[in-house]
């Protein structure tokens, strides 16, 4: 088995030779052949280390007294330590010994040192990558920590425990990447924990600015019909914080004409945006009408008057790029009369990021505020810069001197950057901007995880969590005694024109944030009358409630809408309904748009000759459910509708050569478009004399969609129109290599779902759990993926199956070692300290 695996890994590696793949990037040549073969120390090696053995006896380096970590028959480690510092380092240790590689990849991709594994041609994404700042604002972060803290403790510890695993290789140890790439595991630091920070912030921040986006709206279609195509506020308000609604809200406003476009304000914005690299919205100008990633996560709680057992239940599922192996870590930390935490942390971190303790458990979406702003500076000299205007005066920049170097240690690059004190210059050669991303700030203490996970009451709980700053997250938490609470916590600046949504002028300390929102006005809840609560992206406070900017162009909340939905028509939650609710496949989004579609070809029919094609695609949409389940074959028509009519409809928004949109509205926009027929948007301006309205474009886009569908699909009744056809999971290994990567998972669910499914599939649920806080804690939870990173290892995919079909596994969550069944246990770990 192991042998036929590795065969399909060495022919992997011919597609290798010609490129390697990290991400979107390549990143270099294989080693020597013959290195790469040896029977001893090459590939071959690696297939020894695949499976954990029964029983393995260590000394660990600075342990303060022996750690038993015992594997269930999960791979979870259950680590039972006397401190919490040896549980830390036990955890570096296990951690690196099933993610070594991944560990790797992570601290080199915050650092911008990937091409030191790659070689060059990961030079210009090195560059970008030190241009933003991460790792300078993350050793900065590091300097500043008290090491006699229990944190920087702990964070010392996990890197001792990494480095233990490092020391100890032996050739069958080293994981197979390392063998395809022709080199060897790097020491670990413990400053890479802090990287893991600014990493996360980077995937959930960096992509969420508005500035760039209404600035090409405004310079195509002019300000007023901008800031409707791109709102501060969602059209549909169903927020994180109850606004007192039994259902969503409805703000549609007509949206103004567009006005004449600046071609050659356009064109400076296109250099602009090529310098500050690639943004969220700007990668997903066709996110309406073109199958692209979909981000998203979701939790919810439900208080005990609402569940069958009297017990509060908590469910969470955050959405992130799918990998194998997975982003996350499960594992199960206990230190007598101190921490009992069980959960999951990201490879790099000795935290618990999501999870449960005996008294509480929690889990986060992302919040999606604005959180960067850019600001032109004057520099003294555009070449050579040494200082920036401000209020009249010349200050210095900052200077960094960046020396990037390859795969054989060669030097390939040196840069010098700049920074002001608002961060870093991004594009100082064309357009001397500055950067200012919370992110990057110094805003105290980072360390909430630690003191949340020894909490015992939400009121604790939020309390240890305060100190949080970014990424700004939704955090729902739930306790024993049936308190639920969520919280939008984060730093959020507060403009000093109240608005986020222009590049400002850096000349001016005016122009400078003003502070950041007080606690006490972040949106939350506690125990709200509904009795439950629920995030999945939205914005988070009715503006009615508090108008105060805090971003703009929210996602769609039509997974906020489904979960309220359901949680409302259910007043004896299961936890098994919450199980199901994650991969629920109902709709909101499809139960606005269908009546719409279905209505305008019934009055083209009654006032002439209907489209043929039309009348048959209505025809088949009136049969559907609106249920995205693997099995149905309506989806798929529905779906090309849908990118016909974004197609159709935002046809002033086609860049002046016509080849593709400078931006596409969300679909709420396009939701509130929909109830003005007669808007100038319906017009399709390519079609010659004549002018659409909106059912002639919902028609016209129907009938293009079924077209489209039998020819690229055959007959409607034909298999390749099941949507488990259509739509798939494609889990990629880091290396991006098909053998080693799990693809073409047939999954429930669509845009808008629960369970989201769009585009090349790579994003989705990266966690699912469950958990019920009774007397005793019981917890259900799935990945994708499996707890080693080895490729040939049994524990490399083991719970995809289970995750493709939407179930859990229960948890074991012992108190100690002896309440461990034996049937259940696979792996016994001993780590003495030294003698």
């Amino acid at each position: 088995m192991q042998r036929s695996a590795l065969t399909r890994v060495l022919l992997s590696a011919a597609v290798l030779a010609a490129v390697l793949h990290l991400g979107a990037r390549r990143i270099g040549p294989l080693p020597p052949l013959g290195a790469f073969l040896d029977p001893l120390h090459g590939v071959w090696a690696a297939a020894g280390g695949a499976e954990l053995t029964d029983l393995d006896e260590v000394v660990l380096p600075g342990l303060a007294a022996p750690v038993r970590v015992v594997f269930d028959d999960r791979g979870v480690p259950h680590i039972f330590a006397s401190t919490s510092e040896d549980a830390a380092r036990a955890l570096g240790y296990v951690v690196a010994r099933d993610r070594l590689f991944q560990l790797e990849v992570r601290w080199r991709t915050a650092a911008g040192r990937m091409a030191e594994l790659a070689g060059a041609t990961a030079l210009g994404f090195d560059r970008y990558v030190r241009g933003l700042g991460l790792a300078w604002s993350a050793e900065r972060d590091f300097a500043a920590l008290d090491p006699a803290s229990p944190e920087a403790r702990e964070i010392a510890a996990y890197a001792e425990g990494v480095n233990a695993w490092i020391d100890g290789l032996g050739p069958s140890d080293i994981p197979l990447e390392y063998h395809l790439l022709g080199v060897e595991p790097s020491p670990w630091e413990p400053v890479y924990s802090i990287y893991l920070a600014k990493l996360m912030g980077w995937d959930l921040t960096y992509g969420v600015t508005t500035d760039l986006r209404r600035r090409r709206l405004e310079a195509l279609v002019g300000r007023e019909a901008a800031a409707a195509l791109s709102p501060v506020n969602s059209p549909i308000q169903q927020p994180i914080q109850p606004n007192g609604s039994t259902g969503p809200r409805f703000d549609f406003v007509p949206i103004a004409p567009p006005g004449e476009p600046d071609l050659l304000a356009l064109e400076g914005l296109d250099d602009l945006a090529a310098a500050l690299g690639p943004v969220l919205g700007d990668l997903l100008d066709d996110r309406a009408s073109q199958p692209g990633p979909v981000l998203g996560s979701n939790n919810w709680a439900v208080a005990p008057e609402r569940t069958a057992a009297g017990s509060a239940l908590l469910a969470g599922d955050p959405h992130l790029l799918l990998t194998l192996p997975a982003i996350w870590y499960e594992a199960h930390l206990v230190v007598p009369g101190e921490l009992d935490v069980y959960g999951v942390t990201i490879p790099s971190a000795p935290f618990v990021q999501i999870g449960f303790n005996r008294h509480v458990a929690w889990s986060f979406t992302n919040t999606g505020a604005d959180v960067i702003d850019y600001y032109e500076e004057e520099l003294d000299d555009r070449e050579s810069p040494s200082r920036y205007l401000v209020d009249g005066e010349w200050r210095p920049l900052e200077v960094r001197v960046e020396q990037y170097r390859g795969h054989d240690d060669n030097l390939l690059a040196t840069d010098t950057l700049y920074a002001t004190h608002r961060g870093p210059l991004i594009a100082y050669e064309k357009e001397s901007l500055a950067m200012r991303w919370t992110v990057l700030e110094e805003v105290g203490e980072k360390f909430g995880l630690w003191h949340a996970a020894r909490a015992e009451s939400v009121e604790e709980w939020l309390t240890a969590m305060e100190v949080w700053g970014a990424p700004a997250q939704n955090m729902i938490v739930a306790d024993r005694q049936g308190t639920i609470a969520i919280r939008s916590t984060g730093t959020y600046p507060i403009h000093p024109d109240g608005s986020g949504l222009e590049i400002r002028d850096g000349r001016f300390s005016a122009e400078d944030w003003v502070g950041f929102w007080p606690l006490e006005r972040y949106p939350s809840a506690v125990d709200p009358q509904q009795r439950y609560l629920a995030s999945a992206n939205q914005q988070p406070i009715d503006p009615r409630v508090d108008s105060t900017y805090m971003g703009a162009d929210w996602p769609s909340p039509w997974r906020a809408m489904r979960i309220n939905t359901l949680l409302s028509s259910d007043s004896a939650v299961t936890p098994d309904a919450m199980r199901r609710y994650q991969t629920d496949p109902g709709n909101a989004r499809a139960d606005l748009f269908l009546p719409f579609f279905l209505a305008a070809v019934r009055r083209q029919a009654e006032i002439g000759a209907p489209d043929e094609s039309a009348v048959e695609a209505a025809e088949l949409l009136a049969e559907w459910d609106r249920r995205y389940t693997k099995e149905n074959r309506r989806a798929v028509v529905f779906e090309y509708a849908m990118r016909e009519l974004a197609d159709r409809t935002w046809d002033e928004l086609l860049r002046p050569e016509g080849s593709r949109r400078v931006y596409t509205p969300s679909s709420t926009v396009l939701a509130s478009l929909l109830h003005y027929p007669q808007s100038v948007w319906w017009d399709d301006r390519r079609t010659e004399d004549v002018v659409e309205d909106r059912d002639a474009i919902l028609v016209a886009g129907l009938a293009a969609a079924l077209v489209r569908a039998k020819r690229e699909l055959g007959e409607p009744e034909g298999p390749a129109w099941r949507w488990e056809n259509v739509r798939h999971a494609n889990i990629y290994h880091l290396l991006e290599l098909p053998a080693l990567s799990a693809l073409g998972l047939p999954v429930q669910g669509g845009p808008g779902n629960l369970n989201p499914s769009s585009g090349g599939g790579t994003h989705g649920a990266s966690w699912r759990m469950v958990v019920e806080l009774g007397d005793e804690i019981s917890a259900w939870s799935i990945y994708p993926g499996g707890q080693s990173g080895h490729p040939l290892s049994s524990r490399y995919t083991d719970r995809i199956d289970k995750w493709v079909a939407g179930e859990l596994d229960r948890v074991l969550f012992p108190r100690s070692e002896s309440d461990l069944d034996d049937s259940r246990v696979t792996s016994l770990l001993e780590l003495t300290p030294e003698s």
